[in-house]
């Protein structure tokens, strides 16, 4: 079972007379510089297979499939996840518990190569990142990812962009394609921090994270982190939400979330308790947040583990 919330706006399932297909059934919306494909199965079905010309964006948006991908082992795949799959790689999927009254539906964002290209080049253009080699670019080596809110939000927008009537919709979905593609590189970055696995060991931001970890319960200032990274505390800030797209404050917040969750897989650990050993003070006010963060109070993520 998913632990994180979806996030993503799940379009209405199609009508079942309209229907071409019981697997894969496939409904295509084409812009200029991108195709949104939303596909729905309602039966089980093993190694159906999928491939597109372009980067494609693929998110969950109901029910569970098993993905199989670059000869790895195959993984669930559930609403709250994103995977990026890169232009002609073939996945195969296994949708084992798909039926009529329990179908899985899937958005597939098909996005034109020289737009990517183009907005690669103007964002190393226009804010280059610190350091000699460092560039704007997509990990293909880091393509699944939980949702998190900002990048869950430009993909709700661009669909909505992509199902409109607008005259306008064209204009306005490249515009939202160039923030989803800063959100992945930003979420892929946050990844690979987690994961123990970012490409420049010299990067400010090592140090920085180091030290949030470390002083988790206590309360961090951006002087504090400013200093860590050997910058002004203007320059930093500018530096931190460009790599990671959120503030540090932001960051802080999440790496609690994140040691509370961890926490709450003790079952006789009390909330209150959760709450002070994750650096929060006041009890109410984490709870609220893990709500909008989760999708669930602090005791409902609790009850999960408790079989």
């Amino acid at each position: 079972m998913s632990l994180s919330k979806s996030l993503l706006t799940a379009p209405v399932l199609s009508n079942e007379k309209s229907l071409k297909t019981l697997v894969e059934n496939r409904t295509i919306y084409s812009l200029n510089n991108c195709e949104l494909n939303i596909f729905e199965t309602y039966q089980t079905s093993d190694l159906v297979p999928l491939k597109f010309n372009d980067l494609v964006v693929t998110s969950m948006l109901r029910g569970k499939k098993i993905m199989h991908l670059f000869d790895e082992p195959g993984f669930e795949y559930v609403p709250g996840e994103t995977v990026v799959i890169p232009a002609n790689v073939e996945m195969k999927i296994d949708f084992p518990e798909a039926s009529r009254n329990n179908p899985t539906q899937c958005l597939a964002l098909a996005i034109d190569h020289i737009k990517i290209k183009e907005t690669l080049h103007f964002l190393n253009e226009r804010y280059p990142k610190e350091g000699n080699g460092n560039f704007w670019k997509l990990d293909y080596e880091n393509y699944f990812f939980y949702n998190n809110i900002e990048l869950a939000t430009t993909i709700n927008k661009l669909v909505k962009e992509c199902m409109s009537d607008s005259i306008t919709k064209d204009a306005l979905a490249d515009l939202t394609l160039q923030e989803l593609l800063v959100r992945i590189i930003q979420t892929q970055t946050i990844k690979a921090i987690d994961t123990n696995v970012f490409p420049d060991k010299n990067s400010p931001i090592i140090p920085v994270v180091e030290y949030i970890r470390k002083n988790i319960r206590e309360n961090i200032s951006l002087k504090e982190l400013s200093d860590k990274a050997c910058m002004s505390t203007t320059s930093f800030y500018r530096f931190f939400k460009r790599e990671l797209g959120m503030s540090p404050i932001e960051f802080i917040l999440n790496e609690k979330i994140k040691q509370a969750k961890q926490l709450l897989k003790n079952p006789t650990i009390q909330v209150n308790e959760v709450c002070f050993q994750s650096g929060f003070e006041d009890c109410n006010y984490f709870i609220r947040l893990f709500k909008k963060y989760e999708g669930i109070t602090p005791k409902q993520y609790q009850l999960l583990y408790i079989n």
